[in-house]
């Protein structure tokens, strides 16, 4: 199986997904949300920073739960964000 090459829209979803975790992490140290969900602070960290534009989905899950939102407010928050800025897809 040949995997498709990420768009620079995946890549902008991916960004904007790890900068709504971030915001939604708060104050909250990474190590200590990372530890909570089963994965490493730096894979944490590669989320949040978008180097990681497809995170799977039960990454994304786990993360959601452990820092209260909702998977619905996270779709809204990345497409709101994404037609603010003009990508539509």
């Amino acid at each position: 199986m040949v995997r498709v090459p990420l768009t620079p829209e995946d890549h902008e979803r991916g960004r904007l997904l790890g900068l709504a975790l971030r915001e939604a992490r708060g104050d909250r140290p990474m190590t200590e949300v990372a530890a909570a969900v089963g994965m490493s602070p730096e894979t944490l960290r590669k989320i949040e920073s978008g180097r990681v534009p497809t995170p799977a989905f039960f990454t994304v899950a786990a993360l959601a739960e452990e820092l209260a939102v909702p998977l619905a407010d996270l779709v809204a928050t990345c497409d709101a964000s994404r037609r603010a800025l003009g990508v539509v897809s």
